[in-house]
């Protein structure tokens, strides 16, 4: 659906989505309204699981949910990826659960290699498999996910890549990403704005990683740094992105926040020519045709999606996310402390 807004043609979603960075006296209360409403249904449906215990499932092992309250690209997934890794050094075994979002409408939870479809797993899980090398399964039905994982692989600990609303799934640890430039922007709840859940919900988790500079000392920062690029389908052939300074490169960004991607490529000096596409795109080849000649740099969200097209000159350029050591350690301490306490307690039944 097009409408006109202050002359210019616009979808409906794009009329609404301009009010959520704003102040929150210039939303119509037509859509305050709606969000009273959604608050509403949303808290109710909440309580619905909080009150009746026997409808959430609990996993055998911890369980920790990387989500956030807003919508739109935080930086869930570098963050899903480093946390693998990160137990990964410390002997704790990681498997990651996934809606598959972006993928088909799956009738059986499906585990994800770095050789599946994106298409039908979703994108994010593959990139998750391919670069965490760690055990992943997608179903919308996480309590499902969760047992297909266990059934075929040895796990000490889950984690859920999003499902922070998904109240039928108790949970060990909530970490909360914030995309550090947006924020909460006008603090309002869909459709209004931004927020799935109030802002308060975030005293109630265990951690707030901000993707930028942490404000208070509640949060914790995380960095994405760009440092390298790989051959879209050599990933052995790499390049340093300083080498690109002063060069023109057609930037491809198919992921939440394309503007972080692009900024970080002009951080070397290049000169970006910013080629936005919606989050989760399945990419065609006369997408990624252009009428220059310029090198083409690819997000690894992206590039998931475009490793089988027949492309020349073609450069991934993965993010890494640097946690602070405080975090780390925290985050590593209590895992342990959980998955000890689950293995003491299976010895003793066993006994």
């Amino acid at each position: 659906m097009q409408v006109w807004f202050y002359g210019h043609q616009m979808s409906f979603t794009d009329k609404i989505t301009e009010y959520w960075y704003k102040p929150a006296e210039q939303v119509p209360f037509a859509l305050k309204l709606l969000s009273n409403a959604f608050a509403f249904i949303s808290q109710q449906r909440k309580k619905g699981y909080l009150n009746s215990p026997s409808k959430v499932y609990r996993a055998p092992v911890p369980l920790v949910v990387v989500g956030n309250i807003f919508v739109g690209g935080t930086g869930k997934t570098p963050l899903v990826i480093a946390l693998v890794e990160l137990l990964k050094q410390h002997g704790i075994k990681a498997g990651v659960i996934s809606r598959g979002y972006g993928g088909q409408k799956l009738k059986k939870p499906e585990a994800v290699f770095a050789h599946s479809d994106p298409l039908v797993v979703g994108d994010e899980p593959v990139l998750i498999a391919t670069r965490a090398k760690c055990p992943v399964v997608v179903y919308p039905k996480r309590a499902e996910a969760i047992q297909t994982l266990l059934a075929h692989n040895d796990a000490d600990v889950i984690i859920s890549d999003d499902g922070l609303q998904h109240y039928a799934m108790a949970r060990d640890i909530e970490i909360v990403v914030i995309d550090g430039e947006r924020r909460v922007g006008n603090g309002l709840l869909l459709p209004a704005g931004p927020l799935r859940e109030p802002v308060s919900r975030l005293n109630n988790v265990d951690y707030c990683v901000v993707n930028g500079d942490a404000e208070n000392r509640l949060e914790h920062s995380m960095h994405l740094t760009l440092s390298q690029a790989y051959a879209l389908n050599d990933d052995t052939q790499e390049i340093p992105l300083s080498t690109l300074q002063g060069k023109t490169v057609n930037a491809v960004a198919g992921i939440g926040n394309p503007a972080r991607f692009f900024d970080g490529l002009k951080t070397f000096n290049i000169n970006v020519l910013e080629r936005s596409f919606p989050d989760h795109y399945a990419y065609k080849l006369g997408d990624l045709t252009f009428s220059d000649d310029f090198p083409i740099l690819l997000t690894e969200k992206d590039a998931v999606k475009c490793r089988y097209l027949p492309l020349r000159d073609v450069w991934v350029v993965p993010v890494v996310a640097n946690l602070e050591q405080s975090f780390k350690s925290k985050f590593v301490n209590q895992v342990t402390l959980l998955v000890n306490r689950v293995t003491k307690l299976n010895t003793t039944i066993n006994q």
